[in-house]
């Protein structure tokens, strides 16, 4: 029996997945960890929390099987977050993580003064708070000693690769969400390198998702009594090993994740890109490329409403009570921006707001509205992929927000297409293990791993009458965000 491993490092927890040659998961461990907000809408964490768990859980996660079985394993894990390393491979700072709005300084700098289309045509995107340049930049001016002390830039992932083989890697998907990728042609951009002040030995090799970039260290595989020849894939950013995990590979496929974040995954063989950057364009796991609409709060909406405004984590119960008559019918709305938004909007000063509340308003119209204001801020980037001709259908949907009914009627309403919902859900970390059977020589490539793996248990199809309910809702929503955009500076006191 072979198995293989697969981890999605979250931004809340580590999540880590055995599963054996025929594709079937074994086992899943999950350690959870801290982030810290020092400041208003900073993110940051200690990468030693993320090996920790990984090292920790690993143990668990083998225990019970003879791990000298264990073939091969991949890491996948959230994007952008940059981790920096100095001559003694001494993490310098916190890493400073994707949903960390401080780079607003820099981001303008990049996108009006090194200029959107110039970005463009480095990158094939433009400049986001989250991304890595920025953080870059931001360092430079605030922190320049730290700045002076960087050998090593890594993301999140990377790091724990690093940890477990030496390698200094990263994948293509994961590093076209740094803004220092030539995206169409898969190499680091020497403009984008100048503008960040950093050189090109400062940045790790660039593989291909399912590549083998190393073997466990010796030390690693006696600790959990691996063999000495485990294979490690470079593993790919979150979004893609999720993709990869719901089988969306090839042309022509969509997956929506509802996660602490949330995300519209377009696949395409070919490079092809947004002229007006609202989604990303990014390279996929599978090794063709893909376009992204990233909205930064998602099921982390739902969660922050029912956690601290109703101080109540029945999440179930609590959508149980929405009555479904209230559907389409709500006068409540929400703009779920509690970290700013990224696509398309790409404004760190949005914040959530709710709209409509009356003496009578109760608090079921209040969650409904957070659900439905996800769904809208989903269907807005689904508008920017209609324009461009891309006529989604379908989509399967991953995440935490997928294992709710309600939500997914919302959704595929709002959006108007229909919903695969999968028997078995497990995003990055099974993406990943998929990768790790792919490096092992187990499958041909990407496609061949993937034939069989999606079962679908539940498909959600919209109805006419409620679609065109949310239309009308819809077509309110995106007014708010035009009528409140100018406040948001106020409400900042600059």
């Amino acid at each position: 029996m072979k198995y293989y491993i697969g981890a999605d490092l979250g931004t809340s927890a580590l999540k880590l997945l055995l599963c054996d040659e025929k594709k079937r998961i074994v086992k899943t461990v999950t350690r959870e960890y801290p982030v810290s907000y020092p400041r208003s809408g900073w993110s940051e964490q200690s990468p030693e929390l993320w090996w920790n768990a990984f090292a920790g859980g690993l143990g668990e996660l083998v225990d019970g099987i003879d791990a000298f079985d264990v073939a091969a394993l991949a890491v996948a894990g959230q994007m952008h977050g940059l981790v920096a390393l100095d001559e003694n491979d001494k993490v310098i700072r916190p890493a400073i993580l994707w949903n960390d709005g401080r780079t607003e300084k820099q981001t303008e700098f990049l996108n009006k003064t090194v200029g959107k289309d110039v970005l463009s045509q480095y990158t094939a995107n433009i400049a986001f708070a989250g991304f890595t340049a920025p953080k870059l930049l931001w360092m430079r001016e605030n922190e320049p000693e730290n700045f002076e002390r960087i050998k090593k830039i890594m993301l999140p992932k990377d790091y724990i690769t690093y940890r477990l083989t030496g390698a200094f890697v990263t994948d293509y998907s994961d590093a076209s969400g740094m803004l220092l990728l030539d995206v169409k042609n898969k190499r680091w951009s020497d403009r984008m390198l100048d503008i960040c002040h950093i050189s090109e030995d400062m940045l790790p090799k660039l593989c291909e998702s399912f590549e083998a970039v190393g073997t466990v260290k010796k030390e690693i595989a006696q600790t959990f009594g691996f063999c000495e020849g485990v294979k490690v894939a470079a593993g790919a950013g979150d979004n893609a090993a999720a993709a990869v995990g719901m089988a969306a590979v090839g042309g022509g496929k969509c997956n929506i994740s509802l996660g602490t974040s949330g995300t519209i995954f377009i696949t395409d063989e070919k490079f092809g890109v947004d002229e007006n950057n609202a989604l990303h364009s990014f390279c996929h796991a599978d090794g063709g490329y893909h376009l992204m609409g990233c909205i930064l709060s998602a099921a982390s909406c739902n969660k922050w409403f029912c956690d601290e405004i109703l101080c109540e984590n029945d999440y179930s119960s609590l959508q149980n009570d929405v009555p479904q008559e209230l559907l389409g019918e709500n006068n409540v709305f929400f703009l779920p921006y509690l970290m700013g938004e990224r696509s398309p909007i790409n404004d760190t000063d949005a914040t959530g707001v709710f709209i409509g509340m009356r003496p009578d308003t109760t608090r079921k119209e209040m969650l409904l509205a957070v659900l439905e204001g996800v769904a809208f801020a989903i269907r807005d980037n689904l508008e920017i992929a209609g324009k461009l001709g891309i006529n989604i259908i379908e989509s399967t949907v991953c995440g935490g927000g997928a294992r709710s009914p309600l939500w997914m009627k919302i959704l595929a309403n709002v959006l108007n297409i229909k919903l695969l919902i999968p028997s078995v859900e497990e995003g990055p970390g099974y993406g990943g293990a998929i990768l790790a059977a792919v490096c092992s020589g187990e499958y041909a490539d990407i496609t061949d791993a993937c034939n069989d793996i999606l079962n679908i248990k539940e498909t959600v199809i919209p109805d006419a009458v409620l679609s065109q309910k949310y239309e009308k809702k819809y077509n309110k929503y995106k007014k708010i965000y035009p009528a409140v955009k100018e406040l948001y500076k106020d409400l900042k006191g600059e």
